[in-house]
């Protein structure tokens, strides 16, 4: 039984309608992007294939789309896409629109669900992102994708995970199913993690900041009281999964060498400070990187992409993805 549930019922029933609301509200944006017609994949000359399962479970969490881009000639560059929502809510659905922006410009987009909290605890998540990333490894050629040039993406919960995934890719290590991604001799050319929440087992950093507000504290609180209980953080070397940042800021020399890493968010975003530190620890590793930060921008802006500061943001990225992984 989850921490949460030990909480008296009216902060469950707060902390539970707040999460619905953030829930419902990306699931509405997701509908309604769909409904425009200029995001009708086929106006892009993209074709999607969905509920493709990676891992033979019957779950649907273990489903992904794949956005293929029609017009292009040659192997595409690969984006392997990881959405956020604290561990615990939203989707490959919710996040429909985000694969889009890539497949657009040409890139064979994987994006994928993976298992959430509070059903699905630490290390749910990353062991079933490395079951993803091995089945795109194994299946990319059946789309004319270029495992010379992956690119790793996600925000939040998602950036979190593409970063754990770069970990797998980059480092020896002894958990199953971060050697299977190790094994693959794949590694991402670019990782790209939008204001990534990056040490879970911290969230007090967040909530003791005076800024916080009760609807952000209840959203932080959940993800450690749902995906990385106290009863979970031992010290265990698998925590670097939990907290790619940690591992990052630890120094630890890369068996294979990083990839550049682009960096964007919010300078009112409560997980700035993530980013900024993931900044210094890449510059101490000596990996390639390019941090932009965004005046005014709250977390997770860049998802409402017909805004000026949302589209700055994804030129930037595309220029930074052409500079490193070409077209």
């Amino acid at each position: 039984m989850g921490i949460t549930s030990k909480l008296p019922l009216s902060e469950r029933l707060r902390k539970g309608a707040g999460a619905l609301v953030v829930d419902n509200f990306f699931r509405g944006l997701s509908v309604v992007g769909k409904l425009d017609p200029r995001n009708d994949p086929e106006e892009h000359g993209v074709r999607v294939l969905t509920d493709v399962p990676y891992h033979h479970s019957g779950d649907a969490a273990h489903h992904l789309d794949v956005f293929v881009p029609q017009d292009f000639d040659g192997p595409r560059p690969i984006v392997l896409y990881v959405h956020g929502g604290g561990f615990r809510i939203l989707s490959k659905d919710t996040h429909f629109g985000m694969a889009l922006q890539f497949a657009k410009r040409g890139y064979l987009v994987f994006n994928i669900n993976y298992r959430l909290a509070p059903r699905h605890p630490f290390p749910a998540a990353i062991e079933d992102a490395c079951r993803a990333y091995r089945w795109v490894v194994e299946n990319a050629h059946s789309f004319d994708g270029d495992l010379d040039r992956v690119v790793l993406a996600g925000e939040s919960a998602g950036g979190n995970l593409v970063c754990g995934l770069t970990i797998a890719a980059h480092y020896e290590r002894d958990e199953p199913w971060a050697r299977s991604v190790f094994e693959t001799g794949v590694t991402p050319t670019v990782t790209a993690p939008a204001c990534g929440m990056l040490q879970v087992s911290d969230v007090e950093r967040y909530t003791a900041q005076d800024r916080v507000n009760w609807f952000v504290r209840d959203r932080l609180e959940e993800v450690s009281h749902n995906y990385l209980p106290p009863d979970r953080i031992d010290g265990s070397p698998i925590l670097d999964f939990a907290d790619p940042l940690l591992h990052f800021e630890r120094g630890d020399s890369p068996t294979r060498q990083l990839p550049a890493f682009f960096l964007p968010v919010g300078t009112k975003d409560i997980l700035l400070d993530d980013t900024r530190r993931l900044a210094r620890a890449l510059d101490a590793l000596g990996a390639p990187h390019s941090s932009h930060y965004y005046p005014g921008e709250i977390h997770a802006f860049h998802a409402l992409v017909w805004r000026p500061q949302a589209r700055k943001c994804w030129r930037q990225k595309f220029a930074f993805l052409e500079e490193h992984v070409g077209r």
